[in-house]
């Protein structure tokens, strides 16, 4: 029943001189998430915030439960997804800790070039330069910026049993990566997302990934010590951190001539 006698409204949604009748918009109905992601989401801050550092013990469940006013049960569940995602490791008999980049079984999670025999062989990094400069157009998308926004380039190579077989090109936000210079990498010892997360508390915890095959270019033979034409695997990077925040975009090309990328589907 219409309720505005001095503007009735027919069947058609229009008043009685024809004119259109606003009509109220459907409300949303509320989204209730499962308590154990509620408590996945608030251990998740608590490592964004740093209260628990990379490497670190966190409270046992017993702890967490009494923080959290929640059962064990709910505890455990929480832990596991976030286990699941590589931000926690469980120690059977010692406890959970804080994942970090300086763990081997991290490392390979984001540099999955295996030899045809399937061992890990190691490598060496060469760093060929790192500056600051101005963000693409294209850039600045990747890593949610404004165009001309500072940013961190790191071109280096890696060589695998003495081989040159990767070159990359590392985009990072120079608001981010203040102070990342050539000379401060060169004497870092480990891995790259090891030094993102203990100096600069930037922690890549997921990355999407596109790979293609082509053709290298003159400049990128060069560096490879292959031909120009010489068939390469591309890889396009962008890692992100806590909050889905991408962090980086890396632009990989590897000789693929004894090796093979390896991408674990689950």
């Amino acid at each position: 029943m219409n309720s505005n006698p001095a503007n009735p409204v027919n069947p058609n949604g229009q008043g009685a001189a024809g004119e259109a009748v606003p009509v109220a918009a459907p409300v949303a109905s509320p989204t209730f998430s499962p308590l154990y992601q509620q408590i996945k989401g608030l251990i998740t801050q608590s490592l964004e915030s740093g209260e628990w550092k990379p490497g670190e013990i966190i409270p046992s469940e017993v702890e967490l439960a009494a923080r959290f006013k929640v059962s064990q049960g709910t505890v455990r569940k929480a832990i596991d997804e976030l286990a699941a995602d590589n931000l926690l490791v469980r120690r059977q008999g010692k406890g959970t800790f804080v994942a970090t980049h300086n763990e081997d079984r991290a490392q390979f999670r984001f540099l999955r070039l295996l030899a045809d025999d399937g061992a890990e062989h190691p490598h060496v990094s060469r760093l060929l330069e790192c500056r600051r400069l101005r963000a693409s157009a294209e850039i600045a998308r990747q890593l949610d910026l404004k165009p001309a926004d500072p940013v961190v380039l790191i071109k280096r190579l890696l060589q695998f049993d003495g081989e040159v077989t990767v070159l990359d090109e590392i985009w990072l936000p120079g608001a981010v990566f203040r102070g990342l210079t050539l000379e401060r990498l060169s004497e870092y010892k480990g891995p790259l997302y090891a030094m993102f997360e203990t100096e600069f508390g930037t922690r890549m915890i997921r990355a999407t990934e596109k790979i293609r095959a082509v053709a290298a270019e003159p400049s990128v033979a060069d560096l490879l010590h292959v031909p120009a034409g010489f068939p390469l695997l591309s890889v396009e990077r962008v890692s992100y951190t806590y909050g889905d925040r991408p962090v980086e975009v890396r632009r990989g090309w590897y000789v693929t001539t004894g090796y093979y990328y390896q991408n674990d589907l689950s």
